[in-house]
């Protein structure tokens, strides 16, 4: 019997409530002292096309997915058939028996290549229908539990006085939700908690939905032997955690930073992050004693995205922009503006899969390069990669500190897979964060000029950070253009003073350097002098610290390399000659920190571990290439390709 560890997958439409059931889920195992983590996959598709969502619970913190599946809830026949065959021997399958005759070949959703290989598989006459992949599934010690959601509809409709029809889209979920929670022996009452919450205590939605989990709990109960391959059971919570995705971090992560001026124009994965900022918009336009302390505007495109957030910042306020792949491209001549003009902003690249529109709503970690140098010209900007959740919270506040106290941009690029992934974690600690404005005279410093003389926004000083006030600010004068300038901000093309503002600015990145901590840089896990180094970064960080535990009596160290640009070169160069053999584990095609990392240290990686299918990388994926290289069994590039 496995006691809570499982994970748990439930799919079917988008627009049918899978996000809603997941979450339900995922709060009640919380509620309950388990930790979970969530991995939300989705179509580039409003509704109709296929998504599902996986959770991982356990007693201990999580922070990456294993393959398989070990309780799989289905309310349509396209989730039996893409995820049948992922369902472990001794694991379960909820599913609606009326569609037990309905044929792959119908289902219009699913992909040409999922129904060849099933018919060629089968060779079924008359085709493959559900049946025939669930009794394939129980031949292979999979158990199978036909419920009938229309009777259960029937009797939840009796009981509330809602029309069947009305709750027909809207309650199957919570039924398949429920019907898990029975077979994990877990508490009802936990389940109803997590209803009332996720519907906002609205009774008019929470009570019916009560109903449907106390429905189906009653029915699995009357009809089935209990289930003893798993058990979920509450545990004692040491702490306060809470349950939150990576948007939310990072959003949370701004506002306890001090943002005040966020844009955005919509894009998958980035927008959630901005439409959750909005929930804490106030801002008043009257002459009212109300206090405006955020404010969030959709713009027409990205362009207007990054200049909207570069005027908020030359405006003193803390302000930033969010994007993904093709906007942050359409960013890069804004970027540059903001290089040359020393103006401090934020952007938060949430990667996907590219190139072009490439998937919309699947991972990849492919912007690496572009972030580093996207654009024409030099201009200093700052690449800080975050790691999980946790991190992205705090480099939300890292990220406009640097902007601040070195006036430039700084990218903080995350990806998919951390944006949409759903954990439970320990409360955060605003009190580890700091604002440092840097040499900004907005904030009740006093600003004076000598008589006589004008303000020199550009004064070229010896660090090359020069006092910043904001526009307006009286007898602050200044000019910004997009052209090389004096320090006044006057057009000029003097070789000389070309050749001083370009140190000024460029020699910002040396300074970052020195002043930004190493644990800011970089994080080394593992034993010194390892036979094995992984490089990597970004959210590819939990798999491969969980992978490591389970290479036991190996020695392994892990170098996650969160400052990018500028790039900590002698401290990764002393830990890379100290290892016996080097390997970078990216979720791209190519390489690219791999490629990076050989730029700035003259060293080649040995092996190069890449993934580029749109699903992040697994415990076991990390696990059996890391193996495979210190056995000595390992090609010198690994494609891993797990993904449904």
């Amino acid at each position: 019997m496995k006691e809570n560890r499982l994970q748990w997958c439930i799919g079917g439409a988008q627009g049918s409530g899978v996000d809603t059931s997941a979450n339900i889920f995922s709060r009640a195992c919380a509620e309950g002292g388990l930790w979970v983590a969530g991995k939300r996959e989705y179509y580039s598709n409003i509704k109709g096309e296929h998504s599902y969502f996986v959770v991982r619970v356990s007693d201990t913190m999580v922070e990456a997915m294993l393959e398989g599946i070990d309780i799989l809830a289905t309310f349509d026949e396209e989730t039996v058939a893409r995820h049948f065959d992922e369902v472990r021997k001794g694991g379960a399958i909820i599913y609606d028996p009326s569609l037990s005759q309905k044929k792959t070949d119908d289902i219009h959703t699913l992909d040409a290549r999922i129904k060849l290989e099933l018919a060629e598989r089968f060779r079924q006459e008359g085709g493959v229908t559900i049946k025939t992949l669930l009794d394939d599934a129980a031949a292979r010690g999979v158990n199978v539990y036909p419920v009938p959601y229309g009777t259960l509809l029937n009797s939840i409709s009796s009981r509330t006085g809602e029309r069947r029809q009305a709750i027909l889209g809207r309650m199957v979920n919570v039924l398949a939700v429920s019907a898990s929670f029975w077979l994990l022996h877990y508490d009802l009452d936990e389940l109803n908690s997590s209803i009332e919450h996720v519907f906002g205590g609205r009774k008019k939605l929470s009570e019916p939905n009560k109903v449907a989990a106390a429905v189906a709990y009653e029915y699995m109960k009357g009809n089935f032997k209990e289930s003893a391959e798993y058990r979920l059971r509450k545990v004692e919570k040491k702490e306060k955690r809470m349950l939150l995705n990576g948007n939310q971090a990072i959003a949370l992560g701004k506002l306890a930073s001090g943002l005040r001026f966020q844009t955005y124009y919509p894009i998958t994965p980035a927008a959630d992050e901005s439409m959750y900022l909005e929930k804490f918009e106030r801002f008043s336009m009257n002459d009212s004693d109300e206090k405006g302390n955020l404010m969030v505007v959709q713009t027409e495109d990205e362009i207007s995205a990054i200049t909207m957030a570069i005027g908020g910042a030359l405006s003193g306020a803390r302000s930033s922009t969010c994007t993904s792949g093709p906007g942050f491209s359409l960013m890069a001549e804004g970027i540059g503006w903001a290089g040359i003009n020393e103006v401090p902003v934020v952007i938060t690249d949430y990667q996907r899969a590219g190139p072009s529109t490439g998937m919309p709503t699947r991972h990849e970690q492919g912007d690496l390069k572009f972030a580093l140098y996207g654009g024409h010209g030099d201009f200093p900007k700052i690449v800080l990669a975050s790691g999980d959740l946790e991190e992205s919270f705090y480099d939300a506040n890292h990220a406009f500190n640097f902007a601040e106290r070195y006036q430039l941009p700084v990218i903080h690029i995350v990806d998919k897979a951390m944006a949409n992934t759903t954990m439970t974690l320990p409360y955060f600690d605003p009190a580890r964060m700091n604002i440092d404005r840097g040499l900004f005279l907005g904030d009740g410093t006093p600003f004076v000029i000598e008589e006589g003389k004008e303000y020199e926004r550009f004064k070229i000083t010896e660090n090359g950070i020069s006092p910043r006030v904001p526009i307006g600010t009286p007898g602050g004068i200044f000019w910004n253009t997009g052209d090389e300038h004096t320090e006044l901000g006057h057009i000029t093309e003097d070789p000389i003073l070309r050749d001083r503002m370009m140190d000024k600015r460029m020699g910002k990145l040396d300074l970052a350097l020195k002043e930004i901590p190493e644990d800011e840089q970089f994080h080394y896990y593992g034993q010194e002098n390892p036979d094995l180094l992984v490089v990597s970064w970004g959210s590819t960080k939990g798999s491969i610290l969980e992978a490591m535990g389970k290479l036991e009596g190996k020695k392994i160290g892990f170098l996650q390399i969160r400052l990018i640009r500028p790039f900590p070169s002698e401290a990764v160069t002393r830990i890379i000659k100290s290892a016996g053999r080097v390997a970078v584990m990216e979720m791209n095609y190519v390489g690219q920190l791999a490629d990076i990392m050989a730029e700035y240290t003259g060293h080649l990686a040995e092996y190069r571990i890449v993934k580029f299918n749109g699903r992040p990388i697994t415990v076991d994926e990390a696990y059996r290439s890391m193996k495979q290289i210190v056995e000595g069994k390992s090609e010198k590039r690994v494609v891993l390709t797990y993904g449904a």
